[in-house]
This record gives structure tokens, C-alpha cells and sequence, in this order.
């Protein structure tokens, strides 16, 4: 099984609206307001997958700064993961902010069947990632479900790119030590984090975090799955595309042609996402 862990959904009156959504919220500002910026829906993502024989995606909503955005999508992402559940896994989202209402629209999605949280954009959001007493209620209710957080991640160094932001290292670092009793997700390789797992402290933080591999063309040589692999173990890292931002059979080809051994490119492909999801592996991805 092959398992695509970052990919974006949008509802179709959204992309049509898109100017209004524009003016309403600055997270989708940021991201969408260029045209060329691809939305899709979970039907043009089947299709995808369909044609990059992926057979699972995990579709994250947006870091939206308002509560109700929040909610609205959330709405969609709920409803396409009940119109094809053996093909999605839905992730909400939530703004810590909100407060009692954020909690309420969390605890609604785990009993929908969302499996976690995300892809947070704190610093879009307007919270500090590394506030323990805002973000606790949230994180005990997600170790309640058993739900997974992923948030967005970037390098403090290197190239400008639009949605970068600024949730480094540092501030996941802080993350990983105020909640080791929830599953933690962090993507674009968190931000170059799992190098920094060669310091022996850093390295026991990172005992229950995840690292997805979404738009790693754009940011890395395909040398950093091996060097990931050797220092926190291929079993830490997750497929992720981040399409529609780029193709999903690009990254599936990327990852096959870093020269891992086969064993490692299972793990990342889908066993991985198998095991954190809870599901059973059935299958083989080597093909």
C-alpha cells in the first residue's frame, strides 16, 4: 500500500470564490492569491492518485485564522472521507484562539472520523507553537482520540519560497518537549529537525515525531532520504507530496531514485502511515 500523507482538498465554491476567501483570511491569502496556485478537489485527487497508484491519501485543510473557516472546511473534509473511506484520511483543523469553541470543533471531528489535526500554520494563526498552557486542552483531547498533529515546518536558512513562514526548528524542538504523549507530525522534514537528532538530547525528543517528505524537490537533494535514514531511523519518515503543489508520481519517482535499499523505501512509501494510522499493512509498494 502506497500512502500519500500531505495532500490539500479544497470544496469546488471555494476555488470559484476564490477573491472572496482571498479578503477573508490571510493563511489562504498567502498561499492562494497567486492564480497559478492549484486547488483541487478530493474528486480531481482520486483521479491523481488513481493515475500515480497511490491508494490512500491524508488530505490536511489550511491553517485558517478564523474559527469559522476552520469549521466550513472541516465540513468538506468530513464529508469526502465518509464518501470514500478506503481512499482518504481526513485531518481538521482548529484555531487554538478560539478557545472553548476550538476544542468543541476538534472533539466534533475525532468522533466524526477525522484522524488528526492539521496542517497548523501557528504563525499564520497568530499563537506561539511553543505555548504548552494555550495549546494542552487541545493536545489532551487529540491523546483522548488518539489523533495525530501535523503542522507545517520551515528552515530558518535558504531559499524564499511563498508559504515558507517561520515555524523552525526551535520552536518544534519546544513542541516535541511539552507534548511526548501525542503523536507529532511535522512536515517539510521539519524544517532540516531531524539533523539536528545527532545531538543525543534532541534525538531522545524526537522518540514519538513523524517527518513528511512534502515538496522535497524544492527544498533538498534526493540524498537527504539516505542521510534522514541514517541518522533517525526510516521508519520516521512519511511519504508526502503536498499536491496539488506538485505531482504525486514526481515525488513517488523522487524517492525511488535515491538510492535506498527497498526495505527503507517500504517504510517510507506506506508502512510508516500504515503504523501510525493504526492500520494493518496488506501489501507490497515496491512495484
Amino acid at each position: 500500500m502506497i500512502i500519500d500523507f500531505h495532500t490539500h482538498i479544497f470544496p469546488s465554491h471555494i476555488r470559484e470564490s476564490r477573491e472572496e476567501y482571498i479578503k477573508r483570511d490571510a493563511c489562504f491569502s498567502l498561499l492562494y492569491s497567486d492564480p497559478k496556485a492549484r486547488m483541487i478537489t478530493a474528486e480531481e485527487l482520486i483521479a491523481s492518485m488513481d493515475e500515480a497508484e497511490i491508494d490512500r491519501s491524508v488530505v490536511l485543510n489550511i491553517g485558517w485564522v478564523s474559527h469559522n473557516l476552520c469549521r466550513e472546511t472541516n465540513d468538506y473534509i468530513l464529508e469526502t472521507i465518509s464518501h470514500y473511506p478506503d481512499r482518504l484520511t481526513g485531518f481538521c483543523m482548529v484555531q487554538p484562539q478560539a478557545g472553548d469553541k476550538a476544542l468543541i470543533e476538534l472533539e466534533r471531528c475525532a468522533r466524526a472520523g477525522a484522524r488528526g489535526i492539521g496542517e497548523m500554520r501557528s504563525d499564520l494563526q497568530g499563537f506561539n507553537l511553543a505555548d504548552k498552557s494555550l495549546l494542552q486542552p487541545l493536545a489532551d483531547i487529540a491523546a483522548k482520540y488518539n489523533q495525530i498533529f501535523l503542522t507545517h515546518s520551515s528552515e530558518p536558512v535558504g531559499h524564499q519560497y511563498t508559504g515558507k513562514g517561520s515555524i523552525t526548528p526551535d520552536i518544534l524542538y519546544s513542541l516535541a518537549l511539552n507534548f511526548p504523549e501525542i503523536k507529532l507530525v511535522y512536515a517539510h522534514w521539519g524544517g532540516g529537525l531531524p539533523l539536528y537528532a545527532l545531538m543525543p538530547e534532541v534525538g531522545r525528543a524526537l522518540a514519538n515525531i513523524f517527518f513528511d517528505t512534502a515538496a522535497t524537490i524544492w527544498l533538498y537533494q534526493s540524498s537527504i532520504f539516505q542521510h534522514v535514514s541514517d541518522i533517525i531511523g526510516s521508519d520516521k519518515i512519511l511519504f508526502g507530496t503536498d499536491y496539488p503543489l506538485l505531482p504525486q508520481k514526481r515525488i513517488l519517482q523522487h524517492i525511488r531514485s535515491a538510492g535506498l535499499a527497498l526495505a527503507d523505501q517500504e517504510k517510507i512509501l506506506g508502512g510508516n502511515a500504515q503504523r501510525l494510522l493504526s492500520q494493518e499493512p496488506d501489501g507490497d509498494i515496491s512495484t
